[in-house]
């Protein structure tokens, strides 16, 4: 078998845990398709994800259409927001994380997110914007607890 195949197949069998639906409280949120254990990490990909920061006038000249898109599905705060260098086409299953300051998740300084805890199938993963960013912040990305 060739080797991106095995790898794929490896990645569906042993790291895909998540699927989007809806969340009760949130609207759109991530759940888990089976058990997660505490220390994995649910939301890897095998496509590298970082943001490019921008402060808001580099923005402002958009279609109002598209900085509506940004305020729902990227972080940012009274300065700036970090939008995927991937674009909004596609777009990674993280940034439809809801806020909680009960989380099951947390995010690590290199950006992983980790299960705090044993996750059971069909429960919504939930992070602490807070505590992953540093400070309270206004965050597109759900809205909040």
């Amino acid at each position: 078998m060739h080797s991106k195949k095995k790898k794929l197949l490896q990645h569906l069998r042993t790291e895909v845990y998540c699927r989007l639906g809806v969340s009760p409280v949130h609207g759109i949120g991530v759940f888990a398709i089976r058990d997660i254990l505490k220390g994995a990490k649910p939301l890897q990909s095998r496509l590298k994800m970082h943001e490019i920061k921008f402060n808001h006038a580099e923005l402002s000249s958009l279609p109002q259409r598209v900085r509506k898109e940004l305020d729902m599905f990227c972080y940012f705060d009274k300065h700036h927001m970090l939008v995927p260098a991937i674009g909004l086409n596609s777009m990674n299953m993280s940034v439809y994380l809801n806020h909680s300051k009960t989380p099951n998740l947390k995010m690590r300084k290199d950006g992983d997110l980790i299960a705090l805890r044993d996750i059971r199938q069909d429960e919504e993963l939930m992070m602490d914007y807070d505590d992953a960013f540093g400070e309270v912040h206004t965050f597109g990305s759900g809205t909040g607890d």
